[in-house]
């Protein structure tokens, strides 16, 4: 809620609206800036109306009426004012002028849309992804106590101006429980959330306006890191005597060589590994971020590991393929893996599913539709952002047409 308010009461009279030489009144409520107009039953001759006062001039009978009847107008808007702030409803130049007809219309805040986006957002979204609204809540609430000193505003109020001045706020923000501020996509998945929930409004019919209208998303491309061929051998080979680290790197490896993310790693069970007619062994398995089925064919290193844990007292006992390990655990071990392997890459578990798009299987000339379909993506513009063509791959390219246009000239 606001908390501090500037309001006033000014009387208007409206010339294009004349009607026999007379212009009607308009009670012109202000709240905080922003202004409502309530046409009142009183017109009056602009030879007789003082605009700097708000008021009608002269002696005359008609005139003292006129006066009389703009302080009711006025006492009567200012208790309806006194009644919201009684009642601690967020005050607006609309809710009062509402309050004052007897139409108190329906009013949405973004608080409240935010609560109703995240109830009805349970069966839709995952958790893992749910829980990034609840972290842009908290930046928008942030933002509101900065920008207005307040802790919601009606979605009416939202524009152009609001979104802009949120993002500036993002990219100034010198958080707390983080070392880094956000960067530039970091600070754009923040607005691109934002806009999911107006564009929700406005399917509702909460606001009419688009906030977003002339915004313009400014979204850089990443340039996504994977291991090189000799990265991963190297990681594959390292002796490690820590068992956490030696356990994360199989986990890691693994995934290298399946194209699994960690959700979908640490939830496999031995009910997901199928035997296929020919006895070859597979992952059956739903994506946890899509719940897209994805099949993927075990190669030689990844079977090794699977082999490697089948009898695992922790994996049995959580009923998993894996045992159970945080993915921010897992994350920092695979910093002191990287040290270890003189890797100087940033590694985060993603990176696995990187190198299977690109190091294990698109440089080794399997089709971009095959990694596709692994992945578990819908389209092949997102399986296109994880593999690029790595320099190997685009060597031997060439090499094979000069071959090909050396066999044509002979």
């Amino acid at each position: 809620m606001q908390t501090s308010q500037s309001f006033g009461i000014h009387f208007t009279t409206r010339p294009d609206k004349a009607k026999d030489g007379k212009e009607p009144i308009y009670a012109c409520v202000t709240v905080n800036r922003q202004r409502a107009y309530i046409a009142l039953k009183q017109n009056v001759d602009p030879k007789n109306w003082d605009g700097g006062k708000g008021a009608a001039k002269g002696n005359k009978d008609e005139v003292k009426s006129i006066n009389n009847y703009l302080e009711e107008v006025r006492l009567a808007i200012g208790n309806s004012y006194k009644e919201l702030q009684i009642k601690r409803k967020m005050l607006s130049a609309k809710a009062v002028k509402d309050l004052y007809l007897g139409e108190e219309a329906q009013v949405y805040s973004l608080s409240r849309l935010i609560t109703y986006h995240n109830e009805t957002s349970t069966e839709d979204l995952k958790w893992s992804t749910l829980k990034h609204y609840y972290v842009t809540q908290r930046y928008l609430v942030k933002f509101l106590e900065t920008q207005f000193h307040a802790t919601d505003i009606y979605l009416h109020q939202l524009d152009y101006k609001f979104v802009k001045d949120f993002e500036v706020f993002l990219r100034n923000h010198k958080p707390k429980d983080h070392q880094q501020p956000l960067n530039n996509n970091g600070v754009m998945k923040h607005i691109i959330r934002l806009k999911k929930m107006t564009n929700l409004a406005l399917n509702l019919q909460w606001i009419t306006n688009d906030p977003f209208a002339t915004y313009k998303l400014k979204i850089q491309k990443v340039n996504r890191e994977q291991l090189s061929e000799k990265e991963l051998s190297d990681m594959e080979k390292k002796a490690l005597s820590i068992a956490r680290l030696d356990m994360v790197r199989d986990m890691f490896v693994f995934c290298c060589y399946t194209g699994l993310s960690y959700v979908d790693m640490i939830n496999l069970t031995p009910a997901n590994i199928i035997a296929s007619s020919d006895s070859e062994r597979w992952i059956r398995t739903c994506r946890e971020k899509t719940l897209i089925p994805v099949n993927v064919p075990l190669l030689p290193p990844a079977l090794k590991i699977l082999d490697k844990y089948k009898d695992n007292i922790r994996s049995l006992s959580d009923g998993r393929v894996f045992p159970t390990v945080s993915n921010q655990k897992v994350n920092s071990y695979l910093k002191e893996i990287a040290d270890l392997c003189n890797i100087t890459k940033k590694v985060t578990f993603h990176i696995a599913r990187h190198t299977f798009a690109t190091t294990v299987t698109l440089s080794n000339g399997v089709p971009i539709e095959t990694v596709s379909k692994i992945l578990g993506h819908t389209k092949i513009t997102t399986t296109q952002i994880y593999a690029k063509v790595v320099e190997k791959k685009l060597k031997e390219d060439m090499k094979n047409l000069q071959d090909r246009l050396a066999i044509k000239n002979v």
